[in-house]
């Protein structure tokens, strides 16, 4: 009898683990992007999407930065990818900031550029912690909490930008005023670090061109209805989209390949495990040069030296084996 119930016992408890694994806590997201800029805004909404059982996706905003035109064409990008994972409708995409954060709050006739992802990002962070994952300029981070102070206390920003400590970078420069005031203000602040060229950036992190043939072909769930793709063509399946985004890209190295940086942030919140972390004083860009600031007590964190292999292995094997999002 006692050995029965001493078994009962441990099969319970064996039990409870194996679901605790399977339903892991979610991390509640706005995912922040300028989606129409190259391909990795894609493939970074295309693996949030697939990990449905990590994330509670409260919505997509949109943002424009100088290489994906307008507004609308990266409303149009992102729209595309919820099509393909059947959540067009599902979950809210917003259209954020068109210009700069310092041409909005110096002209009335922009002051409401923007307004409608600023007053979501506010609304959903009154509702409960909040983590945005910006992945390009920061312009609509910056307008929430110009708006609501308050709202830098309720959220956690894990931005994709930035050289640091060296100059440079396409999501900083594309408007670094929104940067350096976010620096300034009290927002909990994680970079995850970009470094052209070196193994210690998002940059390390690249998918290489024919793995995305040889793996990708029909992965993703099929499309109730298929899009056609910001270079013509047709696709029910991400991945067959992700092959048609890589053969129209300028490809660098040997083996031809392409960084996936927006897809590492997302990862990152999923496994933290896969960058390291260290806190810094918070510098300030000046003249497109980082300042230090050691005595600031204003401290961010700064993530670098991601795991490549294990990051590319869980973004292959989420595309094969994705979990969609829950919706109402």
């Amino acid at each position: 009898m006692k050995k029965n119930i001493l078994l009962l016992l441990c099969s319970f408890v064996l039990l409870t683990a194996c679901q605790s694994e399977e339903a892991p806590e979610k991390s509640t997201v706005i995912f922040d992007t300028d989606a129409n800029n190259e391909l990795d805004d894609q493939h970074a909404l295309a693996y949030l999407f697939s990990n449905g059982d990590f994330f509670d996706i409260k919505g997509i905003t949109v943002n424009a930065t100088p290489s994906g035109g307008e507004i609308d064409l990266h409303y149009d990008e992102a729209e595309r990818i919820l099509q393909l994972y059947n959540l067009k409708g599902q979950i809210p995409l917003i259209n954020g900031a068109n210009a700069n954060f310092e041409e909005i709050i110096a002209s009335d006739s922009l002051k409401d550029d923007g307004a409608a992802a600023v007053d979501f990002m506010i609304e959903e962070a009154n509702k409960g912690l909040l983590t945005i994952i910006a992945v390009g300029k920061l312009t609509n981070v910056a307008l929430a909490v110009k708006k609501d102070p308050t709202f830098a206390k309720k959220v956690r920003l894990v931005w994709l930008g930035s050289n640091y400590p060296k100059p440079g970078e396409y999501n900083q420069n594309s408007d670094p005023a929104s940067m350096n005031y976010l620096l300034d203000s009290d927002i909990p602040f994680e970079m995850v670090t970009v470094r052209y060229g070196e193994p210690s950036g998002t940059d390390a992190v690249k998918a290489i061109q024919t793995d995305i043939h040889e793996k990708m072909p029909k992965l993703g769930p099929q499309a109730s209805t298929e899009i056609t793709g910001r270079h013509e063509g047709t696709f029910k399946y991400f991945g067959d989209y992700a092959i048609d985004l890589f053969d129209h890209i300028q490809l660098h190295g040997t083996p031809p390949s392409r960084p996936l940086f927006d897809m590492v942030a997302v990862a990152i919140i999923k496994n933290p495990a896969w960058g390291t972390t260290r806190e810094i004083p918070a510098p300030i860009l000046e003249n497109g040069e980082w300042k230090e600031r050691p005595n600031n007590t204003r401290k961010i964190t700064l993530w670098e030296n991601f795991d490549k292999e294990s990051l590319m292995t869980d973004f292959y094997s989420r595309m094969e084996h994705y979990t969609l999002p829950e919706t109402k």
